[in-house]
């Protein structure tokens, strides 16, 4: 599965570096990055989780 994200919903509350900080990150402007779009299936159960409590809902899982 792929994740990523729309810049223009998401507002940086970092709720989702919080779950899954191996995945997500938010630089010094306040800009979500994804370190690999693939999430390892390892992860998936996390970054699902992430996905889920986005608050403007602004993570998408393909």
């Amino acid at each position: 599965m792929k994740v990523s994200v729309d810049p223009d919903q998401c507002e940086a509350n970092g709720i989702c570096v919080g779950i899954a900080p191996d995945v997500f990150e938010l630089d010094d402007e306040d800009v979500l990055h994804i370190h690999s779009a693939e999430v390892p299936a390892e992860r998936l159960a996390d970054v699902e989780d992430a996905v889920a409590q986005c608050p403007k809902a602004a993570l998408r899982l393909e």
